[in-house]
């Protein structure tokens, strides 16, 4: 298969930047990849890490274990007794190996094997390998039969896999825990733009080696801290913010130099990653588990009616009514929550009930908490953004049908904020009103399905408690 190169216009950098400023980059798992510590033994890196507050590891085969035992290594032939050792340090530091590699094995189910029996003694979650055969039967067996899942790397041109569409010819139409370990560094250094890259192989990537470089399409180009170099990272995690990438962010130092003390170099770069990060201390309540998949774990439903979640998305459709899907793992005070909602139709119903003030058995709490309102077609204290029954809009700033909407709600006190697609429209001092008796000072969160004949979808639900 011939090689091609992606090379954006100006041949310089990927991707343009600010296609993604509007972006609300969620907070990735930023780790590190073992090797960026080569210099350093297992048991120093994972102090080195700690400092970092890095809690996210990839491991690779060959690193010292021990600096005063420098002739036992990381890998798959370690003892139970190292194992165990290495459990006991990584939970001491907070710190979960959650990928392995880059890791060879031959072509039979022996070698095979090997490597996935010790992750799964490690709990490891991806096995990151660069195979130099192309029939992939042996690993999707293995795949099936321990449910770990195995990565294709990518290093540079002339290798094998130097082209995410090799990677994803080589994995098409194969079991989907079999995907791609997307290395933006060496993408660089073959001139592969690397959010192209990255939507190519949208859905089947498993892992990502981070690192920034000085210079596009070279491979002399220097490492330099996340946000200073060609790699465009604030695209490339807004990217990934879109695909709901659910593996780390392994940060990846390649340069000689660097890795001697990699500290100053990640700690900028972390830095970064956090400025440019929106959702920093939220806690996503509709969230993906280990595998990628979205459930309803914590929430329950009482009246008519449903939410149909989508697990590969995490889209919520509201199905029939009338009912609320409440958030049930705790009650909130002071808070702001942010989510993004669709209607399918204009006269569609919904609404955000805020401090629910009690485990809904019966329509007690349509009386006795605040609604956010969503339904275009209404007027007034109906209409998408006002306090239902209580308080109008100052202003219609609604989204049309088929566009998701955002809102930014904040209850703090008794004071009621809404932002709707970035315009205050609510800025309100509550107060028993309409259909509202009284309200609680803390409740739960909950969602509306309202009728037989239209249809609400939500997805990115974020909450933050506030002081």
């Amino acid at each position: 298969m011939a090689f091609l190169f992606i090379l954006p216009t100006d041949a310089k950098s990927s991707s343009p930047r600010n296609k993604y400023s509007g972006d609300r980059i969620q907070d990735l798992k930023l780790g590190s990849q073992a090797w960026t510590f080569r210099k350093f033994s297992f048991y120093e890196m994972l102090d080195m890490m700690q400092g970092l507050d890095l809690h996210y590891l990839e491991a690779y085969p060959g690193q010292v274990l021990d600096k005063n035992k420098p002739e036992i290594k990381f890998g798959h032939d370690l003892t139970n007794k190292h194992i165990n050792k290495i459990k006991k340090a990584l939970k001491d530091h907070n710190i979960r190996l959650v990928n392995y590699g880059v890791v060879g094995f031959d072509n039979n189910e022996n070698s095979t094997k090997a490597v996935f029996e010790f992750s799964k003694k490690m709990g490891i979650q991806t096995i990151v390998t660069e195979p130099s055969y192309d029939d992939y039967s042996i690993i999707e067996k293995m795949v099936k039969h321990y449910d770990i899942q195995v990565a294709i790397h990518n290093h540079p041109y002339p290798s094998k896999y130097a082209h995410p569409q090799t990677v994803l010819d080589h994995i098409k139409g194969l079991d989907k825990r079999i995907g791609a370990c997307a290395d933006i560094g060496h993408w660089l250094r073959s001139g592969v733009d690397v959010i192209e890259g990255l939507k190519l192989l949208e859905g089947r990537i498993l892992d990502i080696h981070l690192e920034d470089l000085d210079a596009f399409g070279s491979k002399k180009a220097n490492t330099v801290p996340f946000g200073e170099g060609k790699a465009n990272v604030h695209d490339v995690l807004a990217e990934l913010t879109r695909q709901n990438y659910y593996g780390i962010l392994a940060t990846e130092l390649e340069q000689e130099g660097i890795v001697l003390n990699p500290i100053p170099t990640i700690r900028k770069g972390k830095k970064y990653i956090n400025g440019i990060t929106y959702y920093n201390n939220w806690n996503e309540i509709l969230s993906q588990d280990s595998k990628g998949q979205f459930s309803k774990h914590g929430w329950n439903h009482y009246g008519p009616g449903y939410f149909e979640l989508n697990h590969k998305t995490g889209v919520l459709k509201s199905r029939l009514g009338m009912g609320i899907f409440w958030y049930a793992k705790k009650m909130y005070k002071d808070f702001s929550l942010e989510l993004e909602f669709m209607v399918d139709q204009e006269k569609a119903n919904s609404g955000i009930f805020l401090r629910i003030p009690g485990v809904p058995y019966d329509n007690y709490y349509v009386d006795h908490s605040f609604e956010v309102q969503i339904n275009h077609a209404g007027k007034g204290i109906h209409q998408t953004g006002a306090i239902y029954d209580a308080e109008p809009p100052i202003i219609n700033v609604t989204k049309g049908l088929g566009e998701w909407n955002h809102y930014s709600i904040t209850f703090k006190g008794s004071k009621i904020t809404v932002i709707l697609n970035g315009v205050k429209v609510i800025d309100w001092i509550a107060e028993p009103r309409g259909k509202i008796k009284d309200f609680a000072q803390e409740g739960y969160i909950g969602l509306q399905n309202h009728d037989l004949e239209t249809t609400v979808s939500y997805r990115n639900i974020f909450i933050k408690e506030l002081n």
